[in-house]
């Protein structure tokens, strides 16, 4: 034993002496065995009255207290009133009352909450929020939104609605004795519409992302949008947004033909074929990794060659999530189309001379009655649900440019928000 505290037993002297200076065996007071006593109070030499006593190892006294009774650590006693309670750093040690919101204590515990000035919230996205970002704009800008989407929306059907009439007269309506080579010819004018149509769709994305990228940023920020405003922030880049539609249809023309242009060359129907799903895929993954490129032209105000890079540079690594987030909004938007465009087709049915049968006989599509309604209801079909598509790639950029540039202090700078001031040297890029 040493003479730490806590290593000696309560009530007992310290280690370290001799047995002489054991403690004496404690007598009634008042005793023989005290001679030092005359009247029993044990005050003679020796004693703990006598404070002079030097007798060898007399280091206690004769006369001590009864050995001390343990009793429980937490006596029972009066209840005192609480004292005051301390002032704490804020978010510490306190609750919330009873149904209110936690409050998580300077980002402890879990994120504090994201400013919202607009459709999104200033972080990084989900899927629902991005969706919802894309309908909300919609819904919150639709005088913007819908100007611009149905004109487009009207051009292109009619060159499709023209494309078709001059096409679709040359194909046979039912001949069971076709050659080879006109059962080839047939198969090539209809892919050609189809491709046509296809191509179309593609460029009225791209320009209806490109004139609306104005209206999604500042649906964003909260702010509200003209359709002049529009026009007016469009208007400088008009030539730089026609060149990368150019660039962006050639490649994607490019995707496709290159797969199959052996089998062309050489005439081989197997050979060609066996190039069709190769150039789809070379066209998903051209579509992808290209998608952000007119957000990032009419938002960066670059040129169509460094939109190109951007939208590669920023897909890089997020290749797959954009995909399924793109095709999932397209088969919403497909599914919603096609429920906007069935009425239109009913009618088209019964309006064309020869009613449903000519249906079947293949003469409808060649009416310009069936044709004119079908038409009337893709631009309907196709002015409200594009601009979903577009709002969806237009969030896209920016989150992606969120997650990779904080590009959130930012937006909430330029919305006016509290707490976000002129940006220090370590939050500039490169600080």
């Amino acid at each position: 034993m040493n003479d730490s505290p806590g290593w000696a037993a309560p009530g007992s002297p310290s280690d370290g002496q001799g047995p002489d200076d054991a403690r004496p065996a404690a007598q009634p007071s008042g005793s023989a065995a005290d001679p030092g006593s005359a009247d029993g109070t044990g005050s003679g030499p020796g004693s703990a009255a006598d404070p002079g006593a030097d007798t060898p190892g007399a280091k206690w006294s004769a006369a001590q207290p009864p050995a001390g009774q343990w009793s429980s650590p937490a006596p029972a006693r009066t209840p005192q009133p609480a004292p005051p309670a301390q002032q704490q750093a804020p978010g510490w040690g306190t609750h919330p009352a009873p149904g209110a919101p936690y409050q998580y204590p300077g980002g402890w515990g879990g994120p504090p909450p994201a400013a919202k000035p607009g459709v999104i919230p200033l972080r990084p996205l989900g899927l629902g929020e991005i969706l919802d970002g894309a309908v909300g704009t919609l819904r919150g800008h639709w005088r913007s939104v819908l100007s611009v989407s149905l004109v487009v929306a009207a051009l292109s059907q009619l060159a499709l609605l023209l494309v078709e009439r001059a096409w679709l007269d040359r194909l046979p309506v039912a001949d069971e004795d076709l050659t080879p080579s006109q059962a080839l010819g047939v198969m090539g004018n209809t892919a050609l519409v189809y491709a046509f149509q296809y191509y179309l769709e593609i460029l009225g994305l791209i320009l209806v992302t490109a004139l609306l990228a104005p209206v999604v940023s500042r649906a964003v920020l909260g702010q509200a949008s003209t359709v002049s405003g529009t026009l007016k922030a469009v208007r400088p880049l008009a030539p730089r947004m026609l060149a990368l539609i150019a660039l962006l249809l050639l490649g994607a023309v490019a995707a496709v033909g290159l797969p199959t242009l052996p089998g062309i060359l050489a005439g081989s129907a197997a050979l060609t074929a066996l190039g069709i799903p190769v150039g789809f895929l070379l066209l998903a993954w051209f579509y992808v990794t290209f998608v952000l490129a007119p957000p990032a032209l009419m938002l960066e105000r670059g040129t169509a060659v460094a939109a190109l890079k951007r939208s590669a540079k920023l897909v890089k690594g997020s290749w797959w999530r954009i995909c399924g987030i793109s095709l999932l909004t397209w088969l919403i938007r497909a599914i919603t189309s096609m429920v906007i465009v069935t009425p239109f087709a009913g009618i088209a049915l019964f309006a064309a001379p020869g009613g449903i049968s000519s249906l079947f006989n293949g003469s409808a599509t060649t009416s310009w009655t069936f044709l004119i309604i079908s038409a009337i209801g893709g631009v309907v079909g196709a002015t409200v649900t594009v601009p979903m598509q577009t709002g969806v790639t237009t969030l896209l950029y920016i989150d992606q440019r969120i997650r990779r540039e904080a590009l959130d202090l930012e937006l909430a700078r330029a919305a006016g928000l509290d707490g976000y001031g002129t940006p220090t040297a370590a939050e500039r890029p490169g600080g």
